[in-house]
């Protein structure tokens, strides 16, 4: 065990170089602080944040409205998303609820966890929606995809597929036929 002077000094020196220690009675051990740094987001922080923006401008919500269906600030969104502020376990089954996802929409992509068998963690959760390409942040594109999900009627969604299809299948021809001449 530490003397509580001690702690005290390691607290005062970790504040000043920016670091937080969680507080404690100065007569617990050194090793129950835990240390983080306070300007560094965690990298999963950042993943479940970009996620949460992600999937909230795909439905055309505003962060407001969003905090309003969680009961949290604006404000509180916007650290969520940058991953300043980390999410407890009923939070990010909070915002899953209000987006209308699972909780493993929010860790998809950032890496493969399995548990001591071997199994993949969560296999009992039917798998999550896999966007192969998540470069769809452009105006353009999530305008589209909001107008597309507007339209009820099965049949003229996949029409509009197809033709987008054959759209690009005819851009990239063009662009073939003039690279060789």
């Amino acid at each position: 065990m530490f003397p509580a002077k001690k702690i005290n000094e390691t607290l005062i020196s970790l504040r000043y170089y920016g670091f937080v220690a969680n507080q404690a009675a100065p007569s617990c051990s050194a090793k129950n602080f835990r240390v983080r740094s306070m300007s560094v987001p965690h990298p999963v922080d950042v993943h479940v944040g970009r996620r949460l923006r992600l999937k909230r401008t795909i439905l055309g919500l505003s962060q407001e409205a969003v905090g309003k269906e969680i009961g949290v600030t604006f404000q509180q969104i916007q650290k969520y998303e940058r991953g300043i502020n980390r999410m407890g376990a009923s939070r990010l089954y909070d915002f899953a609820k209000a987006l209308g996802v699972q909780v493993a929409y929010f860790f998809d992509g950032y890496g493969e966890y399995t548990n001591e068998m071997g199994l993949p963690l969560g296999a009992s959760e039917p798998d999550a929606a896999k966007y192969e390409h998540e470069k769809i942040n452009s105006r353009e594109t999530l305008e589209v995809m909001r107008a597309y999900y507007r339209i009820k009627n099965p049949a003229v969604r996949k029409r509009i597929i197809e033709l987008i299809k054959a759209f690009a299948e005819d851009s990239n021809t063009d662009s073939n036929a003039k690279s060789a001449t």
